[in-house]
């Protein structure tokens, strides 16, 4: 999938203009990249258009312990809208980042997550 692809699937999933949902994508890609390890954010990075790769830099080899409240806050102040927006925008991203990667990629990220972001993987955009 390349960037225009991938930012068009998140704005028609999501409801918001391309814009916000470039935006969103961006912010929702740097919190992953904090809530998992550098490693995976790597390998994540590998099967992303490389436009979205900068997004992906995990500032610490290890990941953070943070769960699903504050990864939707950290993507709603990077996004600068309201929790609610993030959450329905995060959602749209990761969605899309489940189809534009290889199924055990995916599965290899999800599995540094708590059970709780399933929630909001699993949420339909």
């Amino acid at each position: 999938m390349d960037y225009e692809t991938f930012i068009s699937t998140v704005s028609q999933r999501s409801g918001l203009p391309r814009e916000q949902a470039e935006a969103f994508t961006h912010a929702t890609l740097a919190t992953l990249a904090e809530r998992i390890t550098r490693g995976e954010a790597d390998d994540l990075a590998s099967e992303l258009p490389k436009a979205l790769k900068e997004s992906l830099v995990s500032p610490t080899p290890e990941a953070e312990g943070f769960g699903l409240d504050e990864f939707v806050n950290r993507v709603s102040t990077r996004a600068q809208t309201s929790p609610e927006v993030a959450r329905e925008g995060a959602a749209a991203v990761l969605s899309t980042v489940r189809e534009a990667v290889s199924g055990g990629e995916f599965r290899h990220v999800v599995s540094q997550l708590p059970k709780e972001f399933e929630e909001l993987i699993h949420t339909p955009a």
